[in-house]
């Protein structure tokens, strides 16, 4: 596994401090991408999409996602969904993770305990 470690989200967030806590306390180097800050690169996205559904990316039970047009919550496909992610990034689930170029959604200690064992 690369030693790449990438976590995504927003620095505000309580689950995003507790992850970077987590890993601070594991003694793992990460680097934050602030989505607020940054923005989110669309070939990131769409690189993304190709490990985990949409939906999955998607956080549905944000505010961001509740604030959308009807129209734009109809019919998601992938290249909705990447508009909608690109347009506002506070849509994509939090944390995210990239280990060594792959994925893992949200935030459990025993998840990113069994990521690191590897």
């Amino acid at each position: 596994m690369s030693n790449d470690v990438n976590i995504y989200g927003i620095k505000a967030c309580d689950t995003m401090k507790k992850a970077m806590a987590w890993l601070s306390d594991q003694g793992i180097n990460y680097t934050f991408h602030d989505y607020k800050k940054v923005g989110a690169e669309r070939s990131k996205i769409e690189d993304w999409l190709k490990q985990a559904a949409w939906d999955a990316l998607i956080n549905k039970r944000g505010t961001t996602w509740r604030k959308l047009d009807d129209a734009d919550k109809q019919n998601v496909d992938n290249e909705q969904a990447l508009r909608l992610m690109l347009e506002n990034t506070s849509l994509i689930k939090r944390p995210l993770l990239e280990v060594g170029g792959k994925i893992y959604l949200g935030f459990k200690p025993e998840l990113y305990q069994n990521i690191f064992a590897r």
